[in-house]
């Protein structure tokens, strides 16, 4: 197996969050040393010329990002007339989040059942959303909020103004239409 090939695949699934050497060491099952040489030797093989990314050590995790070399380029393709639009992916992560923040990157996931890296990457780029801190979960998770520009784009003056969401009939409501309609019926059946 090309665990070079592992990390690189681990370490883009981790986006944002990155791995720590630990981490890495865990769920290769390979010694501190023998990770530290896996994180270079990719590293190494990033910093050519003719790659996009590279590997950072952030906030006490490695992680792949784009080379500032690059990032004129990066902002064009955030404001091209295609980009400007959102998919029903992108709302359905604004929607979450304006109506739970602040809300973590894995509770969006649960609230959507698919993971929302990319979306989440591209929304905070956008700049419809913004970390507003971190949750006092483990690992200390970031905390996503929406932003001025996300009131404006929406032509919203405050958080308030966004619709109220109706709430749906709990299970026992439901239970209780149906016998009710049931027994109307058998009664007019008699």
């Amino acid at each position: 197996m090309n665990l070079e090939g592992v990390l690189e695949g681990l370490l883009f699934v981790q986006g944002d969050e990155g791995l720590t050497l630990d981490s890495i060491c865990h769920i290769l099952e390979i010694d501190m040393k023998e990770a530290k040489e896996l994180l270079l030797k990719l590293k190494e093989s990033y910093e050519k010329e003719n790659r996009g990314l590279r590997i950072h050590f952030l906030g006490n995790a490695f992680k792949l990002t784009t080379k500032e070399e690059h990032k004129a380029y990066y902002q064009k393709l955030v404001m091209t007339p295609e980009n400007q639009t959102l998919s029903p992916a992108a709302l359905e992560v604004l929607a979450i989040v304006a109506y739970n923040e602040p809300i973590t990157r894995a509770e969006i996931d649960e609230y959507r059942g698919i993971t929302s890296d990319y979306t989440l990457r591209k929304l905070l780029s956008k700049g419809l959303l913004k970390e507003v801190g971190k949750s006092t979960m483990p690992g200390r998770p970031n905390l996503y909020g929406i932003t001025h520009e996300f009131l404006d784009y929406f032509g919203l003056a405050t958080k308030e103004d966004l619709p109220k969401i109706e709430e749906k009939e709990t299970l026992e409501e439901q239970t209780e239409l149906f016998t009710s309609i049931y027994k109307e019926k058998e009664k007019k059946d008699e």
